[in-house]
C-alpha cells in the first residue's frame, strides 16, 4: 500500500507553484505569507500554473518589498496591448514593520529573501518568502550523500519486512 504524501499546503488553498531550486540552493530559514499586487490577465494566467521561480528573489527599496525576476507568462485570450512584462517587478504586500525585519536580517547577516512557493488563499494570490543563506558546493554535496544513505537504508530495511 503506498503512503500518503504530506499536504504541501493548508487546506482551503490551492498551490500553483514551488520554487524547488530554493531547497537545492539556499538553507531557508524564516518563512513569511505575502500577498502579490497582479493584474487581471495575470491572476488568468497563474490559475492555469504558468509561472517560473528560476531567478526570482525580493528587492528591498524605499519601504517596499518588490519580487524580481518572477516569470509569469502572458495569458493567450489577452489582447495585445493589455500584456505586461511578464517579468516585471511586483509588489509584495506586507506590514512595514515585517519589511524592516526582513530587511535587516538580510543586510546584517548577508542572507537573501527568495520566493519559495505561490499559492491561491481564498480568491488571492499568495506568496510564500524565506531568508535564505546560500550553499556551497560541498554542502550541496553532503545533502546528497545523505540524502542516497537515507534511500538505501529504506530499500534494505523494506527488504527485511
Amino acid at each position: 500500500m503506498s503512503k500518503k504524501k504530506k499536504s504541501v499546503v493548508k487546506p482551503g488553498q490551492k498551490l500553483i507553484a514551488q520554487n524547488k531550486q530554493a531547497r537545492r540552493l539556499f538553507d531557508l530559514s524564516e518563512f513569511m505569507e505575502a500577498g502579490l499586487v497582479l493584474q487581471g490577465c495575470e491572476v488568468k494566467s497563474l490559475r492555469i500554473g504558468r509561472v517560473n521561480f528560476k531567478d526570482g528573489y525580493v528587492r528591498f527599496s524605499n519601504g517596499e518589498a518588490w519580487l524580481v525576476g518572477v516569470h509569469i507568462s502572458p495569458y493567450e485570450n489577452t489582447g495585445v496591448l493589455a500584456q505586461p512584462d511578464p517579468e516585471r517587478p511586483r509588489k509584495l504586500l506586507l506590514h512595514s514593520r515585517e519589511i524592516t525585519a526582513f530587511q535587516a536580517k538580510a543586510e546584517q547577516k548577508g542572507l537573501s529573501v527568495v520566493p519559495t512557493k505561490m499559492y491561491f488563499s481564498a480568491g488571492r494570490v499568495k506568496v510564500q518568502i524565506a531568508l535564505g543563506k546560500g550553499k556551497n558546493v560541498r554542502s550541496k554535496r553532503d545533502d546528497l550523500k545523505a540524502r542516497d544513505i537515507a534511500r538505501d537504508t529504506a530499500r534494505q530495511l523494506a527488504a527485511y519486512k
